[in-house]
């Protein structure tokens, strides 16, 4: 990893820290904002950060907005034509299409990145939408972003504009240089680097990352992450870090949104538990965060789950800061999380589950191989 000292790094608790810190970041834009998500919904949310993207363009601020084509499907024509009318550029990334070749149609823009004036960014795991479930009162979904400012922020613009002038090559001019340096590193700043997932050159720096700090960590690994099934390489660094007398805790998904993930993703947990891993399923709310904190130093805050559709086949980006401060505060939101809003599966109680129980993960597992072999991804083990 190549890390960047001097950086300014906020970590952003849900919505109600990232919405208005970035809309505050998009107002203050004098030259340009570039924006990437996954989900942009028409929701209040959806609403306010359009809002502040068309204030931008409207004022001259060049305005480039990239949303994932299948993600983003539902994109409504009203807040279009307000970013089409403020003169914001908005594109899709692999428009859903009925024909073509579909298996690469599989391959999704994930991160969620902004960037301003190449100088302040934002990355994390939060989506352009409500975090609060409709019709479901209740605690937001369980999340987290960084707002940097310092060298990262250029990282962070470098990584988009190459991704919006790959799109645009032949239609547009590509994206000109930045409007100024990023800002020089600062006295007190901390150390950071970014890490991004493609299918090209970057497909494995991410999940290499978590396995090298893994198996350097000598007191305590802690990971939350939302849909959990990694590889197997991965599944035994946390099992030999256990067994060495690392604390290693799992955060993971206690309400389920994907029914086979969900089932394939227990059927880790019995090798795990067994190694001395502890894993706590998160209740309170959806759990939709992708961080971990390793020996209270290193952090990694970002869009990359642990599971085959981030590590084969979609664009992720992730922040790891190499900062005590800053992983001091990420540690102790995510224990008070774990023992507040978190259920703890001891070894015992899991070998007690009836064998059905069982069969289900395990078959679940191989229906996940084959509908990855079925998709063209490469194979996941």
């Amino acid at each position: 990893m190549l890390f960047l000292d001097g950086n300014r790094i906020e970590l952003l608790r849900n919505g109600a820290q990232f919405f208005p810190a970035l809309c505050a970041a998009i107002d203050g834009a004098r030259d340009e904002v570039h924006l990437e998500t996954y989900i942009f919904a028409d929701d209040g949310v959806g609403e306010k950060v359009a809002w502040a993207l068309a204030r931008a363009a409207g004022r001259g601020v060049r305005v480039r907005v990239l949303v994932d084509g299948f993600g983003s499907i539902g994109f409504s024509a009203r807040l279009r034509r307000m970013l089409a009318e403020s003169g914001a550029d908005l594109r899709f990334y692999r428009p859903v299409r009925f024909w073509g070749p579909w298996r690469e149609g599989l391959r999704r823009l994930h991160r969620k990145t902004a960037c301003i004036d190449n100088a302040v960014a934002f990355v994390g795991g939060i989506n352009i939408v409500d975090d609060v479930e409709r019709g479901r009162p209740g605690p937001p979904r369980f999340d987290y972003a960084v707002r940097v400012e310092g060298p990262l922020s250029g990282r962070v613009r470098a990584e988009a504009a190459r991704l919006w002038t790959r799109l645009t090559a032949g239609r547009r001019a590509p994206v000109p240089p930045p409007p100024g340096p990023a800002p020089g590193p600062r006295a007190d700043g901390a150390r950071a680097a970014l890490l991004v997932r493609d299918s090209l050159r970057h497909r494995r720096d991410i999940e290499r990352a978590y396995r090298a700090l893994i198996d350097r960590a000598s007191k305590e690994v802690i990971i939350a992450n939302a849909y959990f099934l990694p590889r197997r390489g991965l599944r035994l660094a946390l099992q030999r870090a256990a067994r060495r007398g690392v604390r290693v805790a799992l955060v993971l998904q206690g309400q389920f949104e994907y029914l086979l993930l969900h089932l394939a993703s227990r059927a880790t947990y019995e090798r795990l538990l067994a190694a001395g891993v502890e894993i706590w399923e998160y209740r309170r709310s959806f759990l939709h965060a992708k961080v971990a904190t390793f020996d209270g130093r290193v952090a990694c805050v970002g869009s990359s789950n642990l599971d085959p559709y981030s590590l084969l086949l979609a664009r992720e980006s992730n922040v790891f800061v190499d900062d005590t401060g800053f992983t001091a505060t990420l540690r102790a939101s995510l224990l008070e999380e774990m023992h507040t809003g978190a259920e703890r599966i001891t070894h015992e109680a899991w070998r007690r589950l009836p064998w059905w129980r069982r069969l289900r993960f395990r078959a679940a597992v191989v229906l996940m191989r084959v509908l990855l072999a079925f998709a063209g991804a490469e194979r996941y083990r």
